[in-house]
């Protein structure tokens, strides 16, 4: 019984040093803040899918105004050809897609190790709907970019294609993975 007595004490010893080192930190303030910061990055991958379709919807159409244009000025200011808007903007995409991949990531991770210090009395939510989302969303953006480099995979050339869905195949499965 005294084995027991310890045992207990020094749990809740445990128990009390975990909500004290956690019981400071505003968490709501930063979760909200990571959450518009995710919500952002999205609505950026999601406008730049878009972007990506008006620029090949504009390229087919030669006489026809070109939408990039106007949607990314700091395009047109290099002089360049429409034909190489593309692989930069695709390119540029991909990066973004990474970054908001990194920020799931994060967040999963955060996710387990509250789980983990919830057995020594933490507390703990353990609703995974907002993680779920965040997921789901980020993998419906990259099926769409997915698809727009697949539909560009004329446009971008022999060298850039295989590296562009090599590093969306590593998005896809580092997500599922984990």
């Amino acid at each position: 019984l005294r084995l027991v007595a310890v045992l207990k004490a020094i749990l809740e010893g445990e128990k009390a040093v975990v909500l004290k080192r956690d019981h400071h930190l505003p968490l709501s303030f930063h979760r909200r803040q990571e959450e518009l910061k995710f919500g952002l990055g999205l609505q950026r991958l999601q406008h730049r899918a878009r972007e990506i379709q008006a620029l090949r919807d504009g390229l087919k159409a030669p006489d026809g105004p070109r939408p990039s244009s106007a949607a990314s000025p700091q395009l047109k200011m290099d002089g360049k050809p429409p034909e190489s808007e593309l692989p930069a903007l695709i390119l540029e995409a991909v990066k973004e897609l990474e970054a908001a991949k990194q920020q799931v990531l994060k967040r999963i991770q955060i996710w387990k190790r509250q789980q983990q210090l919830a057995g020594n009395g933490a507390l703990f939510e353990e609703n995974v709907v907002p993680l779920q989302k965040r997921c789901e969303s980020l993998v419906e953006v990259y099926f769409q970019l997915h698809e727009q480099v697949m539909a560009a995979s004329t446009e971008l050339g022999a060298e850039l294609l295989p590296r562009l869905l090599e590093r969306f195949n590593e998005v896809l499965s580092s997500l599922v993975k984990r």
